[in-house]
């Protein structure tokens, strides 16, 4: 299914949510206090102010009321690498390799690229390169099984960060100042294991540094890595990136702020959604946006290791969307929401009656539902439809997992063979800006303002619209009256939209359909 989110964001280090900020002190006066470099103070600096909680540590709040759209960040990475167990990726500029693609290898470490010209070989010959080199390390590469070699290439990112230390002692320091939550990650020995035998072993004793770097070293980058790293790229590019002043973001299930990276240099650059008062927390969700709060909640605790207690999280309603309530199966008119949100082992219960669910059923009841979903083709227009109607008898319209399969309809209807534009009748027309109504009604409330979301669902939402007012004037069912009204709403929708996506980096598919908006207004004239 498509994500929600075009690009997630992992990153963040607080193991507990504040509830409140009246413990709070500030570090700095403005962010460029921070110890930034020469090439990433091109934000406006007087916009955040470095605060400091005893619950979350340092913190962004806003040192001044803050428009939407004004940027707060704007920064290269510090380092960048692939992901988790990710598949072979060219060390240059982590783009994947196709099936049967000519094989292009360093001529240095002999480690794969994408392109002996690759734009991003520079950073790789000035960290791992010759160490890979001198260690031989491809030889280990090419005799490994495929799961191997993915883990393999999840060790790059930590060995390039401890390459700083002596490369560029600088940015080693801004590295360390990030937190890797050493106590709270060594309480978890899965985690804790996992790391040592496949990432802090492997570099030290398959790799042979084990006279470069202590276990402890190894370990705090891998902490540093898992708790503050951003995922960057778009397809077939995927990494993982470190920012050292944005990594101070806090995380909260209904943001504002949001943040995009350029194509190839991975430059980030955080905005502001919404308006935002001064002295306001300024924050990014490390979550899915259209997910329920149960899962929310045990991704953060077990990726991100704190415990959210967001407004969002505290309210079992999720700001009135109901995105987890379940349909009452007893009295047929209530709905079964957590007794406390909180409690991840809360009891679930109706508000009209007396039934109630384990959280036992409910988490089973989701596992069987999210398994029949992803049996679905992602293209099955009808598998999905008759997702949609079978289960809204058990969830509420604006359940995640009803949202996701929307999601995907919105866009299925128009995009795919069988169900182009021309080919669709007046109720496939009006079912796909049904679909875009329901999503931006929870949208508008849980990420509101300048959203990507929000920005592709009100472009899928115009084309409907617009076929349906030229359709019905034309039949003599409107007159010119109800049809102006009608592409002033297109109007607004496109002008929205691009407003939003605009913001994208040039070349990505969200900037396209900026440019594709824009031209439908021009298109459009006066109306």
């Amino acid at each position: 299914m498509p994500s929600h989110h075009h690009k997630k964001k992992k990153h963040k280090k607080q193991q507990n949510q504040p509830s409140g900020y009246g413990n709070c002190k500030e570090d700095v006066g403005k962010a460029s206090e921070q110890g930034n470099g020469a090439d990433d103070v091109k934000e406006d600096e007087t916009s955040y102010l470095v605060k400091r909680s005893e619950q979350v540590g340092r913190y962004l709040v806003a040192a001044r009321d803050l428009k939407a759209g004004e940027v707060i960040i704007e920064t290269p990475p510090l380092v960048v690498g692939p992901c988790a167990e990710t598949e072979p990726v060219c060390l240059g500029c982590h783009s994947s390799f196709t099936p049967g693609s000519v094989v292009h290898r360093c001529d240095s470490c002999n480690w794969q690229l994408c392109a002996p010209d690759c734009h991003g070989l520079s950073s790789h010959r000035q960290l791992e390169c010759i160490p890979l080199r001198d260690k031989a390390v491809h030889k280990l590469l090419q005799s490994s099984t495929p799961v191997q070699v993915k883990l393999m290439y999840e060790a790059v990112l930590t060995l390039r960060c401890m390459l700083l230390k002596t490369i560029d002692p600088a940015n080693y320091d801004r590295l360390l100042d990030m937190d890797p939550l050493n106590d709270v990650r060594h309480q978890i020995p899965k985690l804790w294991n996992r790391n040592q035998k496949e990432i802090v072993q492997r570099i030290r004793s398959e790799w042979g540094f084990a006279e470069d770097y202590t276990e402890q070293e190894l370990h705090t980058i891998c902490g540093i890595i898992e708790v503050n790293a951003f995922e960057v790229g778009q397809d077939p590019i995927k990494a993982r990136a470190l920012f050292p002043k944005a990594c101070l973001l806090m995380h909260d299930c209904t943001p504002n702020t949001g943040h995009t990276d350029e194509l190839q240099t991975h430059h980030l650059t955080v905005r502001v959604l919404r308006y935002v008062k001064a002295g306001e927390p300024l924050t990014l969700t490390y979550a899915h946006i259209l997910q329920g709060t149960l899962k929310r909640r045990q991704h953060l605790k077990e990726e991100k290791f704190f415990d959210c207690n967001c407004r969002r999280c505290t309210d079992a309603t999720e700001l009135g969307t109901y995105c987890s309530a379940f349909r009452c199966s007893k009295c047929r008119r209530g709905l079964i929401l957590p007794v406390n949100p909180l409690n991840q082992e809360s009891e679930w219960r109706c508000h009209q009656c007396s039934n109630s669910l384990s959280c036992e059923s409910v988490i089973l009841l989701l596992e069987k539902l999210s398994q029949q979903l992803e049996s679905i083709c992602s293209n099955d227009v009808g598998g999905l439809e008759s997702f949609l109607h079978t289960q809204s008898t058990v969830l509420h319209a604006n359940h995640y997992l009803l949202l996701s399969v929307k999601h995907s309809l919105c866009e299925l209807y128009g995009k795919i063979e069988g169900y182009l534009i021309p080919q669709l009748s007046q109720e496939q027309l009006k079912r796909k800006e049904t679909l875009c109504r329901d999503l931006l009604e929870v949208v508008d409330q849980l990420e509101p303002g300048l959203s990507r979301l929000r920005g592709t669902i009100m472009y899928e939402m115009h084309v409907p619209l617009l076929i349906e007012a030229g359709q019905l004037f034309q039949g003599g069912v409107i007159q010119r009256t109800e049809l102006r009204r009608r592409l002033k709403e297109v109007q607004r929708l496109l002008s929205e939209s691009e407003r939003i996506l605009s913001l994208e980096p040039e070349g990505s598919p969200e900037y396209g359909i900026a440019e594709a908006a824009r031209d439908a207004l021009k298109n459009m004239g006066d109306v």
